[in-house]
């Protein structure tokens, strides 16, 4: 991805969209090259472990542009909306399995979002009426968020591999 300081003018929705995208990629690169054992590895009192901000931000995906902005029944999702369950990997799961899921739901979500008005708006149950942009708002501050998490947690598990 490219560095985003380097897309700096253009139409609201394509810096919006770049940013995301950007984000996403992000977030996937804080996995990228971790043993499925360090990518499990809970470093923090919570449950947080990289592979699971990356499965928790593939049901974010599916909530706010399938569930939401598509109004899709969760029967419909491409995979669970299980809310913070969602942080939870399965033993049968491996981070290529997780980051495909995520880069799944991330597509489909490009697909739902792309011919959309940004003004466009829909209900949500706790935040009310949201538009598209918020979303967009909300997924970049949240897979940001997230890829700063894993960024830390990924620099503890560098720091104890051996030199």
């Amino acid at each position: 991805m490219d560095n985003p300081t380097r897309t700096t003018d253009g139409p609201e929705r394509q810096l919006l969209e770049y940013m995301l995208d950007h984000t996403r990629a992000e977030l996937i690169d804080t996995v990228l090259g971790l043993s499925e054992t360090e990518a499990r590895r809970r470093l923090v009192p919570s449950m947080t472990t990289s592979i699971g901000l990356v499965k928790h931000a593939a049901f974010a995906e599916r909530n706010w542009f399938q569930r939401v902005l598509a109004g899709l029944p969760d029967s419909e999702c491409d995979g669970p909306m299980v809310g913070e369950a969602s942080f939870v990997v399965s033993d049968d799961e491996s981070v290529a399995d997780v980051i495909a899921e995520f880069e799944r739901a991330s597509n489909r979500a490009r697909t739902i979002a792309a011919d959309i008005d940004l003004d466009a708006t829909r209900q949500h149950p706790a935040f009310g009426t949201v538009s598209l942009r918020w979303i967009y708002l909300l997924m970049i501050q949240e897979f940001a968020r997230h890829a700063g998490h894993s960024d830390i947690l990924r620099e503890q598990t560098d720091a104890t591999r051996p030199a």
